[in-house]
């Protein structure tokens, strides 16, 4: 039979195209509605609920599922957030799907798998304690559990680091092969090292350090995924001369050895706010030209939005990088619906999660828990 998932805060559905057709959506959710129209679209209705997290109960959801995956809200727990932490009113929604899972657990219909996806701000947030949090809330749910730290630029040419916590139910055997003794440094920071260590005996004891396989050798780089039809708006002279006045030494250094070069070239600029040598804050533009972009985020302000430069036999033209090419960024099928407006689709894309990485963990980790869960329903039935 098909595993089966619940997906909150499920935006465009990116945990669902990881999971892919071996995988049945029982139920999924989000707040927010133009998300919501982006899911129904690509995935249908039948499944979706649109609504807060905290309004759901047990009862709303069906049947009984082998996986529910949370990428809650990151917004509280980035390092470019306010810091509110899980106390925040937008990573505080965590609290809703605890109670969620703590509601299934009383209906003896508690998920086998539970995944946490969020940035790699949260091992940090408010010094540690919010990750400390998250583990006791999986420990007190029932649930072993272990932590991931996985860059998607191992996939797809975007530099986006992400926390993966992968908890499974303790009544579920778990094959020796799956778990290692100690962390493996490409999956496991250093900064999730120092965490672990600091959490209290009987959560330690409660953790696994789970094993994957190398990292794969991603093929493809950033110049593979450029949008070249005709209807791309470039900016004007005058708008590309501004962004570059805005580089730092630096940054002016790169962009000249890329013209130096000859041929073409593609790179990304993140606009940025840093501090001058008086300390005084001020814009500065950032390029980089090693195949990969930086990390897609939400489009708050310009800023976030990133800037596509192609230097070509000395001259350099800049443009804002299209929604298909962050689709692609994120792995996202070309077939992928993506809503009308810029600006809402650059902000699914942003708040999502790349969709090769939740697959290499649906294949080497989440099935191969599942097919020993199996025969816990067997005996249960």
């Amino acid at each position: 039979m098909q595993p089966t998932f619940y997906e909150f805060f499920a935006g465009g559905g990116m945990a669902r195209a990881g999971l892919g057709e071996g995988w049945r959506c029982l139920f999924a959710n989000d707040f927010d509605p133009r998300k919501g129209r982006s899911y129904v679209e690509n995935w249908g209705g039948a499944e979706f609920k649109l609504g807060d997290i905290h309004k759901l109960n047990a009862a709303d959801l069906p049947g009984l599922a082998d996986l529910a995956w949370a990428s809650f809200p990151c917004q509280d727990l980035s390092l470019a957030g306010n810091g509110a932490g899980l106390e925040g009113e937008r990573s505080g929604a965590f609290w809703g799907f605890d109670l969620l899972m703590r509601g299934l657990r009383r209906d003896h219909r508690a998920p086998n798998i539970l995944v946490i996806e969020n940035v790699v701000g949260a091992i940090t947030s408010n010094r540690g304690r919010d990750f400390d949090v998250l583990c006791r809330s999986l420990f007190e749910l029932g649930y072993v559990f272990g932590a991931l730290t996985i860059d998607a630029a191992h996939f797809v040419p975007q530099s986006r680091p992400r926390l993966f916590i992968v908890a499974v139910r303790k009544d579920v055997p778990i094959a020796r092969s799956l778990v290692a003794e100690d962390p493996d440094s490409a999956w496991a920071s250093a900064a999730l090292c120092k965490a672990q260590a600091a959490l209290r005996p009987d959560l330690r004891k409660a953790w696994r350090w789970w094993r994957l396989p190398p990292p794969p050798k991603r093929n493809l780089g950033f110049d593979q995924l450029i949008d070249e039809c005709d209807d791309v708006t470039w900016h004007s002279p005058a708008e590309t001369e501004r962004l570059i006045a805005m580089m730092s030494e630096v940054n002016r250094a790169k962009l000249q050895t890329a013209i130096d070069k000859g041929g073409r070239l593609f790179g990304t600029v993140y606009r940025r706010t840093r501090l001058d040598a008086h300390g005084e804050k001020v814009q500065r533009a950032e390029i980089r030209f090693d195949g990969v972009a930086g990390c897609l985020r939400t489009p708050e302000g310009g800023s976030s939005r990133q800037t596509v430069v192609m230097v070509e036999q000395g001259r350099v033209r800049s443009r804002l990088m299209t929604a298909r090419e962050a689709a692609r960024l994120m792995g996202v099928a070309e077939g992928y619906k993506l809503p009308a407006r810029y600006n809402e689709a650059y902000h699914l894309l942003g708040d999502g999660v790349a969709v090769p990485v939740v697959r290499f963990l649906a294949e080497n980790l989440l099935s191969r828990c599942i097919d020993g869960a199996k025969g816990v329903r067997s005996a249960a039935a």
